[in-house]
Protein backbone atom coordinates (compact mmCIF):
# COMPACT_ATOMS: atom_id res chain seq x y z
CA UNK A 1 0.00 0.00 0.00
CA UNK A 2 1.33 3.40 -1.03
CA UNK A 3 0.42 6.70 0.62
CA UNK A 4 0.52 9.54 -1.94
CA UNK A 5 0.13 13.11 -0.70
CA UNK A 6 -1.12 15.72 -3.16
CA UNK A 7 -2.46 13.11 -5.55
CA UNK A 8 -5.15 15.41 -6.93
CA UNK A 9 -2.55 17.92 -8.07
CA UNK A 10 -0.60 17.98 -11.30
CA UNK A 11 2.37 15.67 -10.72
CA UNK A 12 0.50 13.76 -8.03
CA UNK A 13 -2.40 12.83 -10.30
CA UNK A 14 0.01 11.64 -13.00
CA UNK A 15 1.69 9.46 -10.37
CA UNK A 16 -1.66 8.09 -9.18
CA UNK A 17 -2.57 7.17 -12.78
CA UNK A 18 0.74 5.33 -13.16
CA UNK A 19 0.31 3.39 -9.90
CA UNK A 20 -3.25 2.38 -10.77
CA UNK A 21 -2.05 1.14 -14.17
CA UNK A 22 0.31 -1.12 -12.21
CA UNK A 23 -2.60 -2.28 -10.01
CA UNK A 24 -0.75 -0.90 -6.98
CA UNK A 25 -2.99 -0.25 -3.96
CA UNK A 26 -2.77 3.34 -2.79
CA UNK A 27 -4.41 6.02 -0.71
CA UNK A 28 -4.39 9.56 -2.06
CA UNK A 29 -4.28 12.17 0.72
CA UNK A 30 -5.21 15.61 -0.56
CA UNK A 31 -6.83 18.69 0.97
CA UNK A 32 -8.28 19.69 -2.44
CA UNK A 33 -7.05 23.27 -2.33
CA UNK A 34 -7.46 25.59 -5.32
CA UNK A 35 -4.85 23.85 -7.52
CA UNK A 36 -6.21 20.34 -6.99
CA UNK A 37 -8.78 19.03 -9.42
CA UNK A 38 -10.79 15.85 -8.74
CA UNK A 39 -11.49 15.70 -12.48
CA UNK A 40 -7.82 14.72 -12.93
CA UNK A 41 -8.64 11.43 -11.21
CA UNK A 42 -12.02 10.67 -12.80
CA UNK A 43 -10.58 7.80 -14.83
CA UNK A 44 -9.13 6.01 -11.78
CA UNK A 45 -11.51 6.94 -8.97
CA UNK A 46 -13.50 3.72 -9.37
CA UNK A 47 -10.48 1.42 -9.38
CA UNK A 48 -10.58 -1.11 -6.51
CA UNK A 49 -6.97 -0.35 -5.53
CA UNK A 50 -7.58 3.42 -5.26
CA UNK A 51 -8.63 5.16 -2.05
CA UNK A 52 -9.06 8.87 -1.36
CA UNK A 53 -8.93 10.80 1.90
CA UNK A 54 -9.51 14.54 2.10
CA UNK A 55 -7.01 15.43 4.81
CA UNK A 56 -4.85 18.44 5.64
CA UNK A 57 -1.29 17.15 6.14
CA UNK A 58 -0.76 19.81 8.82
CA UNK A 59 -3.38 18.11 11.05
CA UNK A 60 -1.45 15.53 13.06
CA UNK A 61 -4.44 13.54 14.36
CA UNK A 62 -5.90 13.14 10.88
CA UNK A 63 -2.53 12.13 9.41
CA UNK A 64 -1.97 9.62 12.21
CA UNK A 65 -5.37 8.12 11.53
CA UNK A 66 -4.44 7.62 7.86
CA UNK A 67 -1.27 5.76 8.81
CA UNK A 68 -3.10 3.58 11.34
CA UNK A 69 -5.92 2.64 8.96
CA UNK A 70 -3.94 2.08 5.76
CA UNK A 71 -0.56 0.90 7.17
CA UNK A 72 1.42 1.99 4.06
CA UNK A 73 4.69 0.48 2.90
CA UNK A 74 5.85 3.75 1.33
CA UNK A 75 5.03 7.45 1.35
CA UNK A 76 5.37 9.52 -1.80
CA UNK A 77 5.13 13.10 -0.59
CA UNK A 78 4.09 15.55 -3.31
CA UNK A 79 1.62 17.79 -1.45
CA UNK A 80 2.89 21.37 -1.66
CA UNK A 81 2.10 24.94 -2.49
CA UNK A 82 4.17 25.41 -5.64
CA UNK A 83 3.57 28.67 -7.51
CA UNK A 84 6.42 31.16 -7.09
CA UNK A 85 4.32 34.24 -7.91
CA UNK A 86 1.67 33.20 -5.39
CA UNK A 87 4.37 32.67 -2.74
CA UNK A 88 5.48 36.27 -3.12
CA UNK A 89 1.96 37.48 -2.32
CA UNK A 90 1.08 34.89 0.37
CA UNK A 91 4.22 33.34 1.87
CA UNK A 92 2.49 32.13 5.05
CA UNK A 93 0.51 29.54 3.07
CA UNK A 94 3.77 28.11 1.74
CA UNK A 95 5.45 27.91 5.13
CA UNK A 96 2.41 26.16 6.59
CA UNK A 97 1.93 23.53 3.89
CA UNK A 98 5.49 22.94 2.75
CA UNK A 99 7.31 23.17 6.09
CA UNK A 100 4.73 22.43 8.80
CA UNK A 101 2.94 19.88 6.63
CA UNK A 102 6.16 18.03 5.86
CA UNK A 103 7.14 18.10 9.53
CA UNK A 104 3.77 16.64 10.55
CA UNK A 105 4.03 13.92 7.93
CA UNK A 106 7.55 13.03 9.04
CA UNK A 107 6.50 12.72 12.69
CA UNK A 108 3.64 10.39 11.84
CA UNK A 109 5.65 8.45 9.26
CA UNK A 110 8.33 7.79 11.85
CA UNK A 111 5.73 6.66 14.42
CA UNK A 112 4.26 4.28 11.81
CA UNK A 113 7.65 2.99 10.60
CA UNK A 114 8.78 2.19 14.14
CA UNK A 115 5.60 0.15 14.66
CA UNK A 116 6.17 -2.08 11.62
CA UNK A 117 7.51 -5.63 11.83
CA UNK A 118 11.23 -5.81 11.05
CA UNK A 119 10.86 -7.03 7.45
CA UNK A 120 8.30 -4.38 6.50
CA UNK A 121 10.31 -1.70 8.30
CA UNK A 122 13.42 -2.58 6.25
CA UNK A 123 11.51 -2.02 3.02
CA UNK A 124 9.60 1.11 4.08
CA UNK A 125 10.42 4.27 2.10
CA UNK A 126 9.61 7.97 2.44
CA UNK A 127 10.08 9.66 -0.96
CA UNK A 128 10.17 13.45 -0.69
CA UNK A 129 9.54 15.16 -4.04
CA UNK A 130 11.20 18.56 -4.27
CA UNK A 131 12.47 21.08 -6.80
CA UNK A 132 15.69 22.40 -8.32
CA UNK A 133 14.60 25.89 -7.27
CA UNK A 134 16.08 25.25 -3.81
CA UNK A 135 19.52 25.72 -5.41
CA UNK A 136 18.85 29.28 -6.54
CA UNK A 137 19.95 30.63 -9.89
CA UNK A 138 22.63 29.54 -12.36
CA UNK A 139 24.64 31.78 -14.61
CA UNK A 140 25.13 31.12 -18.29
CA UNK A 141 26.93 27.81 -17.66
CA UNK A 142 26.87 24.91 -15.24
CA UNK A 143 24.21 22.54 -13.91
CA UNK A 144 22.64 21.66 -10.59
CA UNK A 145 23.36 18.23 -9.19
CA UNK A 146 22.96 16.34 -5.92
CA UNK A 147 25.86 18.25 -4.36
CA UNK A 148 24.71 21.76 -5.29
CA UNK A 149 24.54 24.17 -2.32
CA UNK A 150 21.16 25.50 -1.31
CA UNK A 151 20.50 29.15 -2.18
CA UNK A 152 16.71 29.68 -2.41
CA UNK A 153 15.51 33.07 -3.59
CA UNK A 154 11.69 33.00 -3.31
CA UNK A 155 9.35 32.16 -0.42
CA UNK A 156 8.36 29.05 -2.38
CA UNK A 157 11.90 27.76 -2.85
CA UNK A 158 12.83 28.65 0.73
CA UNK A 159 9.88 26.66 2.06
CA UNK A 160 10.83 23.66 -0.09
CA UNK A 161 14.44 23.97 1.06
CA UNK A 162 13.22 23.89 4.65
CA UNK A 163 11.20 20.76 3.92
CA UNK A 164 14.22 19.08 2.26
CA UNK A 165 16.36 19.77 5.33
CA UNK A 166 13.70 18.38 7.67
CA UNK A 167 13.43 15.17 5.64
CA UNK A 168 17.19 14.62 5.72
CA UNK A 169 17.29 15.42 9.44
CA UNK A 170 14.67 12.73 10.13
CA UNK A 171 16.92 10.23 8.36
CA UNK A 172 20.13 11.28 10.09
CA UNK A 173 18.61 11.70 13.55
CA UNK A 174 15.94 9.00 13.67
CA UNK A 175 16.95 6.65 10.87
CA UNK A 176 13.74 7.13 8.88
CA UNK A 177 14.43 5.62 5.42
CA UNK A 178 14.03 8.67 3.20
CA UNK A 179 15.01 9.59 -0.36
CA UNK A 180 14.87 13.15 -1.72
CA UNK A 181 14.35 14.09 -5.37
CA UNK A 182 14.89 17.53 -6.91
CA UNK A 183 13.38 17.96 -10.35
CA UNK A 184 13.36 20.70 -12.96
CA UNK A 185 10.19 22.46 -14.19
CA UNK A 186 7.40 20.03 -15.07
CA UNK A 187 4.78 20.40 -17.78
CA UNK A 188 2.06 18.31 -19.37
CA UNK A 189 -1.69 17.61 -19.20
CA UNK A 190 -3.75 18.47 -16.12
CA UNK A 191 -1.49 21.27 -14.86
CA UNK A 192 -3.29 24.11 -13.10
CA UNK A 193 -3.29 27.08 -15.49
CA UNK A 194 -1.34 29.50 -13.30
CA UNK A 195 1.94 27.95 -14.55
CA UNK A 196 3.66 29.29 -17.67
CA UNK A 197 2.83 26.60 -20.22
CA UNK A 198 -0.88 25.97 -19.49
CA UNK A 199 -1.45 29.68 -18.82
CA UNK A 200 0.02 30.58 -22.20
CA UNK A 201 -2.02 27.88 -23.98
CA UNK A 202 -5.32 29.08 -22.51
CA UNK A 203 -4.57 32.76 -23.10
CA UNK A 204 -3.55 31.98 -26.68
CA UNK A 205 -6.75 30.03 -27.28
CA UNK A 206 -8.73 33.01 -25.96
CA UNK A 207 -6.78 35.49 -28.09
CA UNK A 208 -5.67 37.51 -25.07
CA UNK A 209 -2.28 39.23 -24.61
CA UNK A 210 0.55 36.84 -23.75
CA UNK A 211 2.60 38.41 -20.99
CA UNK A 212 6.31 37.53 -20.88
CA UNK A 213 8.30 38.61 -17.83
CA UNK A 214 11.23 40.93 -18.46
CA UNK A 215 12.92 40.19 -21.79
CA UNK A 216 11.84 36.54 -21.73
CA UNK A 217 15.42 35.30 -21.46
CA UNK A 218 15.09 33.36 -18.21
CA UNK A 219 15.95 29.71 -18.88
CA UNK A 220 14.27 26.59 -17.53
CA UNK A 221 15.06 22.90 -18.02
CA UNK A 222 11.66 21.43 -18.92
CA UNK A 223 10.63 17.91 -17.85
CA UNK A 224 7.52 16.18 -19.18
CA UNK A 225 5.41 14.99 -16.26
CA UNK A 226 5.21 11.38 -17.51
CA UNK A 227 9.01 11.22 -17.56
CA UNK A 228 9.13 12.63 -14.04
CA UNK A 229 6.68 9.99 -12.80
CA UNK A 230 8.83 7.26 -14.36
CA UNK A 231 11.82 8.69 -12.49
CA UNK A 232 9.93 8.69 -9.18
CA UNK A 233 8.95 5.06 -9.66
CA UNK A 234 12.58 4.19 -10.40
CA UNK A 235 13.61 5.96 -7.17
CA UNK A 236 10.90 4.13 -5.23
CA UNK A 237 11.95 0.74 -6.60
CA UNK A 238 15.73 1.08 -6.79
CA UNK A 239 16.80 4.27 -5.00
CA UNK A 240 19.29 4.18 -2.14
CA UNK A 241 18.03 5.24 1.29
CA UNK A 242 19.42 8.57 2.46
CA UNK A 243 20.40 9.67 -1.02
CA UNK A 244 19.24 12.46 -3.33
CA UNK A 245 18.44 12.21 -7.04
CA UNK A 246 18.37 15.22 -9.38
CA UNK A 247 15.85 14.79 -12.22
CA UNK A 248 15.93 16.80 -15.44
CA UNK A 249 15.57 16.19 -19.15
CA UNK A 250 18.15 18.56 -20.61
CA UNK A 251 15.45 20.65 -22.29
CA UNK A 252 16.76 24.16 -21.67
CA UNK A 253 14.58 26.84 -23.24
CA UNK A 254 14.12 30.54 -22.63
CA UNK A 255 10.65 31.57 -21.55
CA UNK A 256 10.29 33.47 -24.82
CA UNK A 257 11.19 30.35 -26.80
CA UNK A 258 8.52 28.40 -24.93
CA UNK A 259 5.83 31.02 -25.48
CA UNK A 260 6.55 31.37 -29.21
CA UNK A 261 6.53 27.58 -29.64
CA UNK A 262 3.13 27.43 -27.94
CA UNK A 263 1.83 30.19 -30.21
CA UNK A 264 2.79 28.22 -33.29
CA UNK A 265 1.25 24.98 -31.99
CA UNK A 266 -2.01 26.68 -31.00
CA UNK A 267 -2.14 28.34 -34.42
CA UNK A 268 -2.05 24.88 -36.00
CA UNK A 269 -4.66 23.45 -33.63
CA UNK A 270 -7.03 26.43 -33.63
CA UNK A 271 -6.30 28.96 -36.41
CA UNK A 272 -7.31 32.56 -35.75
CA UNK A 273 -9.59 34.45 -38.14
CA UNK A 274 -7.69 35.77 -41.16
CA UNK A 275 -4.73 33.66 -40.10
CA UNK A 276 -3.21 36.26 -37.73
CA UNK A 277 -0.34 34.53 -35.89
CA UNK A 278 -0.61 34.39 -32.13
CA UNK A 279 2.99 35.57 -31.80
CA UNK A 280 1.48 39.03 -32.31
CA UNK A 281 -0.15 38.68 -28.87
CA UNK A 282 3.20 38.57 -27.02
CA UNK A 283 3.99 41.56 -24.84
CA UNK A 284 6.81 42.12 -22.37
CA UNK A 285 5.86 43.11 -18.82
CA UNK A 286 7.61 43.97 -15.56
CA UNK A 287 9.78 41.11 -14.37
CA UNK A 288 9.07 39.02 -11.28
CA UNK A 289 10.96 40.18 -8.14
CA UNK A 290 14.04 38.00 -7.65
CA UNK A 291 13.41 36.08 -10.88
CA UNK A 292 16.06 33.32 -11.10
CA UNK A 293 17.94 33.55 -14.38
CA UNK A 294 18.56 29.91 -15.23
CA UNK A 295 17.92 26.38 -14.01
CA UNK A 296 19.52 23.26 -15.47
CA UNK A 297 19.87 19.74 -14.06
CA UNK A 298 22.68 17.22 -14.39
CA UNK A 299 20.82 13.88 -14.24
CA UNK A 300 23.92 11.69 -14.52
CA UNK A 301 23.35 9.98 -11.20
CA UNK A 302 19.79 8.78 -11.78
CA UNK A 303 20.57 7.71 -15.35
CA UNK A 304 23.70 5.74 -14.48
CA UNK A 305 22.62 4.29 -11.12
CA UNK A 306 18.90 3.70 -11.66
CA UNK A 307 18.71 3.41 -15.44
CA UNK A 308 16.15 6.18 -15.90
CA UNK A 309 16.08 8.37 -19.00
CA UNK A 310 13.42 10.74 -20.34
CA UNK A 311 11.44 9.18 -23.19
CA UNK A 312 9.89 12.36 -24.60
CA UNK A 313 11.51 15.19 -26.51
CA UNK A 314 10.49 18.70 -25.52
CA UNK A 315 8.91 19.30 -28.93
CA UNK A 316 6.76 16.16 -28.95
CA UNK A 317 5.72 16.61 -25.32
CA UNK A 318 4.79 20.26 -25.84
CA UNK A 319 2.73 19.35 -28.90
CA UNK A 320 0.93 16.67 -26.89
CA UNK A 321 0.30 19.14 -24.07
CA UNK A 322 -1.20 21.75 -26.42
CA UNK A 323 -3.35 19.06 -28.03
CA UNK A 324 -4.60 17.91 -24.62
CA UNK A 325 -5.68 21.39 -23.54
CA UNK A 326 -7.40 22.12 -26.85
CA UNK A 327 -9.32 18.83 -26.65
CA UNK A 328 -10.15 18.84 -22.92
CA UNK A 329 -11.98 22.05 -22.25
CA UNK A 330 -14.24 20.15 -19.86
CA UNK A 331 -11.23 19.84 -17.53
CA UNK A 332 -10.15 23.49 -17.44
CA UNK A 333 -13.30 25.50 -18.20
CA UNK A 334 -14.80 24.69 -14.75
CA UNK A 335 -11.66 26.21 -13.19
CA UNK A 336 -12.46 29.49 -14.92
CA UNK A 337 -16.10 29.23 -13.83
CA UNK A 338 -14.98 28.75 -10.22
CA UNK A 339 -13.23 32.11 -10.38
CA UNK A 340 -9.71 31.53 -11.67
CA UNK A 341 -8.98 34.58 -13.84
CA UNK A 342 -5.31 34.18 -14.67
CA UNK A 343 -4.54 37.59 -13.20
CA UNK A 344 -0.92 38.56 -12.55
CA UNK A 345 0.45 37.63 -9.15
CA UNK A 346 3.82 38.08 -7.54
CA UNK A 347 4.21 41.84 -7.42
CA UNK A 348 3.72 41.93 -3.65
CA UNK A 349 0.55 41.40 -1.68
CA UNK A 350 -0.60 40.06 1.66
CA UNK A 351 2.08 38.50 3.88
Amino acid sequence: MYLVTGGAGFIGSALVHALVRQSAPLVNVDMLTYAANPASLAEVSGAPEYHFERVDICEADAVRDIFERYRPDAVLHLAAESHVDRSIDAPADFVRTNVVGTFTLLVEARRHWESLPDERARHFRFIHVSTDEVFGSLGATGHFNERSPYDPTSPYSASKAGADHLVRAWHRTYGLPVIVTNSSNNFGPRQFPEKLIPHTILEALAGRPLDVYGAGQNVRDWLYVEDHVAALLAVLERGVVGETYAIGAGNERTNLDVVTAICDLVDLADPRPRGAPRRELIRFVEDRPGHDHRYAIDSTRITTELGWRPRHSFESALAETVRWYTENRDWWEPLLERGYTGQRLGLGGRA
